[in-house]
């Protein structure tokens, strides 16, 4: 299945679309901005993070991936005004037998308890099930995020277990509590 890179999911207050080449300021003020808080949960971040290097080198994989069907990266912005609220990415996505992916994604401070990320997971798991044919999606947050919890079981995920040392987040190998949502099944 060949998705459009001019995909865009709606929300009642958001809309997810594809990262392009005019949104690397608004990309790198937000993550700058938002460094201390985003950067305890992710893999390290490169020497020249949020350069214009960075960001083609980062374009540059996500439009290959996405042509591949193997991993789709959204910007999250506020219908309202256009503002980037943050990002959010479908990747390792697998076709049957498993028809499932992992989902990430991460968000600027300054939006913090709004509750927006629950709403675009909520549409991009939807848009997921519905265009992609996804059975499963999957994610894993390191056990002490509890915001990362409650937007998770907040849009219908259920925790599987715990992965020893499943992912390098800030310079060292981390613990992390799996998640799992199953596509809604009308004979259910």
């Amino acid at each position: 299945m060949s998705v459009p890179l001019d995909t865009v999911i709606v929300s009642p207050r958001l809309m997810l679309t594809a990262a392009r080449r005019a949104d690397y300021a608004d990309w790198a003020k937000v993550r700058g901005d938002s460094r201390a808080y985003i950067e305890p949960w992710e893999p390290s971040w490169p020497p020249d993070a949020l350069s214009r290097r960075d960001w083609s080198r980062r374009l540059s994989a996500w439009t290959a991936a996405w042509r591949a069907g193997t991993a789709y990266v959204f910007l999250i912005r506020r219908q309202s005004d256009e503002a980037l609220v943050g990002g959010l990415s479908f990747t390792h996505v697998r076709p049957w037998p498993a028809e499932s992916a992992s989902l990430g994604y991460w968000q600027g401070a300054a939006f913090e308890g709004q509750g927006y990320m629950r709403e675009a997971v909520q549409a991009a798991c939807d848009w997921a099930f519905g265009e992609l044919g996804l059975a499963r999606i999957e994610a894993g947050i390191v056990p002490e995020n509890a915001r990362s919890r409650r937007v998770l079981e907040g849009t219908g995920f259920a925790e599987e277990g715990r992965a020893a040392a499943y992912l390098e987040i800030a310079g060292t190998r981390r613990d992390h509590i799996l998640f799992g949502l199953v596509r809604p099944q009308p004979d259910r």
